[in-house]
């Protein structure tokens, strides 16, 4: 089966990531009607027809200027079942960042899993599968949601950039917590491919409660050794400077700051500004919009994951395996 027969909608048509990840596609961006009313409320429709067709709508859940998440949020709910009441036959949701992945689980008593919740709400409209990139858990992605769904990983993105910038030298892939360890794992894999030569592996140990982040120790080598620090997200920059300085403090460095995910918030720019990092790499499942544009140019590096994503959507659409697509 070819890509003919998809039809993608970008519910956030100034990013254009669907416009992106439509053009790999070799298929159109399929048009849509937004139209908001004063007191708030908003319609969203297809402009096309949708009956008995397979539908891709991509929409990154983050907050921004214009939109929070939950404005997003809410739109691509109504959308989707609007397209389900005019009989598409399949919908899948596209969120290259998929907001509330991180709350997956309790850790105070009466806490929300607002990720399940999110899950639910989903589902109660007739999403078919959801598509995400690099969530804070995959097995809790994986077990919130009742339908299908699909988890791709950026890693072979980051090795692929880093594999020319690192030399000859030593090179170690580092966590800064242990709950990433097999992610960092996963990217010491991919990067090991790439430079067909072997690659560190070390973690920090970290603990985070009420917000407050604790412990900070080191745990394996780095010392005269390129450092490639691996998150799924940079959000205020914190973990990831405290992992750095760690490295920087072992005798580690060249520093890389490696996120999925740059949502920069708070004292961000000041991180992504430091000394510490000689670079910060990030991919484009949320623009950079947070930093200033010149920080960004200068210290920031932004990964597409178009071509990830649009492989992804012919091999659902082609009924073929998107795990194969994600191996080294």
């Amino acid at each position: 089966m070819g890509n003919d027969g998809i039809l993608l909608f970008d519910l956030d048509p100034d990013w254009g990531h669907g416009a992106r990840i439509a053009r790999h596609l070799e298929v159109p961006v399929s048009l849509h009607e937004e139209r908001g009313f004063e007191d708030g409320e908003l319609k969203v429709r297809p402009l096309v027809g949708v009956r008995n067709r397979d539908v891709y709508v991509v929409q990154s859940l983050h907050g921004d200027a214009e939109r929070s998440v939950h404005d997003k949020l809410c739109r691509l709910l109504f959308f989707v079942g609007a397209v389900k009441d005019a009989s598409a036959a399949s919908v899948t949701v596209v969120a290259p960042y998929l907001a509330y992945a991180r709350k997956d689980r309790r850790t105070k008593p009466r806490d929300p899993v607002t990720l399940r919740y999110l899950a639910g709400m989903m589902e109660a409209v007739g999403v078919d599968r959801v598509v995400a990139v690099d969530v804070h858990n995959d097995a809790a992605f994986e077990n919130a949601f009742r339908c299908r769904t699909e988890h791709l990983e950026a890693r072979k993105l980051f090795a692929a950039h880093l594999a020319p910038l690192v030399g000859q030298g030593g090179v170690s892939v580092v966590s800064p917590d242990v709950g990433g360890v097999k992610r960092a794992e996963r990217l010491r894999e991919s990067l090991e491919h790439a430079l067909g030569r072997d690659v560190g592996l070390a973690f920090m140990e970290k603990t985070r409660s009420g917000g407050v982040v604790r412990g900070g120790t080191l745990v394996g080598d780095v010392q005269g050794r390129t450092v490639a620090i691996l998150d799924d997200l940079i959000s205020t920059g914190t973990t990831m400077m405290r992992a750095a300085s760690a490295c920087r403090a072992a005798g580690g460095g060249p520093v890389f700051a490696l996120a999925t995910h740059g949502l920069f918030v708070g004292g961000a720019p000041t991180v992504v500004a430091s000394p510490l990092f000689d670079h910060v790499v990030v991919t484009d499942t949320l623009p950079p919009f947070r930093l200033p544009e010149k920080l960004v140019s200068r210290r920031v590096t932004v990964l597409p994951t178009a071509p990830l994503l649009a492989e992804a959507i012919a091999r659902i659409h082609g009924g073929g395996s998107v795990s194969d697509l994600l191996a080294d």
